[in-house]
């Protein structure tokens, strides 16, 4: 049987948690917080650390250094990752929900995440490249 569905996220090891990670770079977008209701707003603009094409971090195991708001995920509890997009494996196994059939341990195949249009390269911007968040708020049809 498959670790995440045997597993709960804590019991993962690195390899298995850095597993679960789709590629699809939607956690890498910078997002806005109404100050009165506390919702959570996705915008198109992503770090400058990202590369586009592979949707993953350039600099990965310094990001947190070089990126202060750069999260951890595994240092942190996922009850309070609201802002989490709805897709993400680490939200839905937290949810007691399955990956979905394009998420590549199921699949199998590394580009089901691109071939099934979740990933941010084809509407993403680099952070560097625009100048008011606000103008690049987006919303899923999820």
């Amino acid at each position: 049987m498959s670790f995440w569905k045997t597993k709960k996220l804590h019991e993962m090891t690195t390899r298995e948690w850095e597993s679960l990670c789709d590629g699809c770079g939607k956690c890498c977008l910078h997002k806005l917080e109404d100050e009165d209701t506390g919702e959570i707003f996705f915008t198109s603009v992503v770090c400058n650390l990202i590369d586009l094409k592979t949707c993953r971090c350039t600099r990965y195991s310094e990001r947190t250094r070089l990126v202060p708001e750069c999260l951890d995920l595994k240092q942190h509890n996922f009850a309070e990752f609201n802002w989490l997009p709805a897709t993400c494996a680490y939200r839905l196994l937290s949810d007691g929900e399955e990956l979905p059939i394009w998420h590549p341990l199921v699949s199998g195949n590394a580009e089901s995440v691109q071939e099934a249009g979740v990933s941010i390269s084809s509407y993403a911007m680099k952070e560097s490249e625009i100048d008011d968040l606000e103008d690049h708020i987006i919303e899923w049809l999820d």
